[in-house]
């Protein structure tokens, strides 16, 4: 059924339009305008924009953090709808259904989960089965297993920590890898509290840069597009801009992405130790081409850290909103789950709302940063229309800024700051920008060939409310949602990839699983005969 979207203004940064013009799908993808032969459905979109479906790199959205927080947090859940009779966390509310229905009616149709185990996988394969509508993958965590470590610290060429890379994204079914706090996680266990760059990890002799520059080559070999996705030391810490600054001059000159940066943009000036350096961060930024970064706003709200960083979760479990936490001392990559709540009245918390939006700002390049608000931990991805209004509007920024402590006025640069987003700019970094990252080809992009997942807002003063509710969603061609209510739910796709390797890795894997575990490797593998639909996945091509 040929579709025609008409008179809107479309804003697809990735083939340079701005302006209006009419659109045409059929069979979920869009086509070049057909000569001769009219469309079988006509939307009038006149005095709208036109996008394509937004796509959220980082947010918390399933695994085992993700329901340790449903569980230690249920009064956070009482508003969601109910879940099924005996199903797992019936008390939780089924969460996972709102995820896809929140995402769907703000216009996002693509997101990624950022921190799965490889032993979390298959769980976390059925929890995002369980999201409707929107397309999802995940980012497995790598970078303090003890396979890992000790092959690094035996000297392992780069050809066997790719064929072990290959191997874990195969049998995890990921769309990538992440490294969080290189080697710290792991310190963690031998009861050491703090971890910075170049601190040793008992045992192995390594330190974290010596970790996450050797990963981050093996990831680039892998040809996989979306390069090392590195959580960097010291999250949360007085001058850790410091760490920040020296991650990137270690980067080699090779892809990196630094995931989350407002939680490392603090600098020690003022009488609390504790200010803003996100101008000095944004200039190394805009620097080094090769680095993107996810910014992580903070916005005041209740919220939830979930972090797989088990050094910082346990160091945060005092200052926990409301007083409690869990903490999990993994066999490779722990978890840590602690409440909070960021208050305007807070002078920290006023100074990480300042920095983030610094960033924002500060960063000329949207291809280069990336719009998150590392959900939850910096903000639930719901109050992502207001983070937009923030950044179309100078005013908007003021009168925020009228409510913060008088002191964070003095230690940030952000009333400074008149730069206001445009529409295209937003675009670039919700779409075209994510589309390169994770070497998305059917989407991000409006061009024929790209699959039909297009939103459509209604401009109104109100940005926030204007993002909040698109007035239609379509996903792979259907309408999934008109004036900012799901009218239709549909399930989408799981994105991964499938890097060569040398298989011959697997017989090493086997022998090192039965001789640590007593248990076959393939018992953590992901599994058709354990997924509800293993034909939902769609693979992301590889460098050629």
């Amino acid at each position: 059924m040929l579709t025609r979207l008409y008179g809107g203004h479309v804003v697809d940064p990735v083939n340079g339009v701005d302006g209006v013009g009419d659109l045409y799908f059929e069979d979920g993808r869009i086509v070049a305008p057909p000569e001769g032969r009219s469309a079988d459905v006509e939307h009038d979109v006149s005095g709208h924009i036109v996008m394509a479906g937004a796509i959220d790199i980082h947010s918390h959205i399933a695994g085992g953090g993700v329901n340790t927080a449903r569980l230690l947090l249920p009064e956070a859940h009482r508003a969601h709808r109910p879940r099924p009779a005996n199903t797992p966390l019936s008390t939780a509310g089924w969460s996972t259904f709102e995820t896809g229905r929140l995402y769907a009616q703000m216009g996002y149709t693509t997101v990624i989960e950022p921190a799965v185990s490889p032993h979390h996988a298959l769980h976390a394969h059925l929890e995002l089965a369980d999201i409707p509508i929107i397309d999802k993958g995940f980012l497995t965590v790598l970078g303090n297993e003890d396979f890992l470590l000790s092959a690094f610290r035996d000297g392992a060429t780069q050809d066997s920590v790719v064929d072990y890379i290959g191997a874990t994204l195969e049998a995890t079914r990921a769309i990538g890898v992440k490294c969080v706090n290189a080697g710290g996680v792991d310190a963690f266990k031998q009861n050491i509290r703090h971890f910075s760059l170049d601190d040793v990890v008992p045992e192995y002799g390594l330190s974290s840069r010596e970790i996450f520059q050797t990963l981050q080559r093996a990831v680039n070999a892998t040809k996989i597009r979306h390069p090392l996705h590195l959580h960097m030391n010291n999250l949360g810490l007085p001058g850790n801009v410091e760490t920040a600054l020296a991650t990137i001059d270690s980067s080699q000159g090779l892809p990196l992405h630094l995931a989350h940066v407002q939680f490392y943009a603090y600098g020690t000036e003022g009488k609390n130790g504790f200010s803003s350096a996100a101008a000095r961060f944004a200039e190394k930024i805009n620097a080094n081409k090769n680095v993107t970064v996810d910014v992580g706003q903070v916005m005041f709200a209740d919220i939830v850290t979930i972090s797989s960083d088990v050094m910082k979760q346990f160091n945060s479990l005092p200052g926990g909103r409301p007083k409690k936490g869990v903490i999990f001392d993994g066999d490779s990559n722990g978890l840590g789950v602690v409440p909070y709540s960021y208050r305007v009245s807070d002078f920290f918390n006023a100074v990480q709302w300042a920095a983030g939006l610094e960033l924002f700002l500060l960063c000329d390049d949207p291809m280069q940063v990336f719009f998150t608000t590392d959900h939850p931990n910096g903000a639930p991805f719901t109050t992502y229309p207001e983070v937009f209004a923030l950044l179309m509007s100078a005013d908007k920024r003021a009168q925020y800024c009228s409510r913060l402590p008088a002191d964070v006025l003095e230690l940030t640069n952000l009333p400074a700051l008149k730069r206001e987003y445009s529409f295209y700019e937003i675009a670039t970094m919700t779409r075209a920008a994510p589309r390169k990252l994770y070497g998305f080809e059917d989407r991000g992009q409006l061009g024929a060939g790209s699959v039909a997942d297009i939103a459509v807002y209604k401009p109104q003063p109100d940005k926030a409310a204007m993002f909040r509710s698109a007035a239609y969603v379509f996903k792979d061609g259907n309408l999934v949602v008109r004036d900012g209510k799901v009218s239709h739910y549909t399930k989408g796709r799981t994105l991964r990839v499938r890097p060569e390797y040398d298989r011959k890795i697997n017989s090493r894997l086997d022998k090192y699983y039965d001789g640590l575990y007593g248990l076959p490797r393939s018992l953590f593998e992901v599994q058709d005969a354990a997924l509800p639909n293993a034909d939902a996945f769609a693979e992301v091509p590889c460098r050629s």
